[in-house]
């Protein structure tokens, strides 16, 4: 998730990486299989190999890093399942995944302007109430946007779509503070260095994931 601006932003810097990241993923999205999937199972491993290197450094037996190994297979594959069963859904999954977007962005924005209380300041002590606030409008109000753009006919489904985009980023807050607890616990700043200005790939998806666990576990349930 994106972090505060410091004296020496790195905004800059996390922009242009941000917008590589896009148009990498957009594009993959846009070619299809094999390309998506190509794409998905090199993020994964990347995602995998480090979430296995942070829990490795947890202050724990050998056996407890290795459950927590263990659960992060089953989390992250049950969200790389979901992610590639969405791939012939081009509209729906770049719907989710901007809704992501959108929440970090209000979020950002809203916890920068506003401030205010924190949420959890042991974990993550950039994370504001204000943020989450601001992340959940400006999720709700994209896919709002989106139904303004592609209306179902005759369905006026905008206050579904902004319940949907404030659940989304609930959700893929509640993600980004798995990843921050994990971190702090292993005593790392970030879970890699891939990435200039963000870190490693599970800080730019650990949102997402959570999404798409849930949003799998949802399609399996109900």
């Amino acid at each position: 998730m994106i972090g505060p601006l410091t004296p020496k932003s790195d905004l800059p810097v996390r922009s242009a990486s941000a917008v590589v990241m896009l148009a990498l993923a957009g594009g993959a999205l846009w070619a299809g299989d094999p390309w998506f999937t190509m794409l998905v199972l090199v993020v994964g491993a990347a995602a995998i190999w480090e979430w296995c290197a942070i829990v490795w450094r947890f202050p724990d037996r050998w056996l407890v890093r290795l459950l927590w190994i263990g659960a992060g297979a089953v989390y992250l594959g049950g969200a790389l399942t979901t992610l590639l069963e969405m791939s012939g859904e081009m509209l729906a999954l770049a719907s989710l995944i901007g809704a992501v977007i959108a929440t970090d962005i209000g979020a950002y924005f809203a916890g920068r302007t506003i401030g205010g209380p924190k949420i959890a300041p042991a974990i993550s002590p950039s994370k504001t109430w204000a943020g989450l606030g601001g992340g959940m409008l400006a999720a709700g109000t994209f896919l709002v946007a989106l139904d303004w753009l592609w209306p179902e006919e005759g369905l006026d489904i905008a206050p579904l779509l902004f319940l949907g985009g404030a659940l989304v980023a609930v959700v893929a807050q509640a993600g980004d503070f798995l990843e921050s607890w994990m971190k702090r616990r292993a005593g790392v700043k970030d879970s890699g260095k891939l990435i200039p200005g963000h870190g490693g790939v599970l800080d730019r998806v650990d949102g997402l994931l959570a999404v798409l666990v849930v949003l799998g576990l949802m399609q399996r349930l109900l």
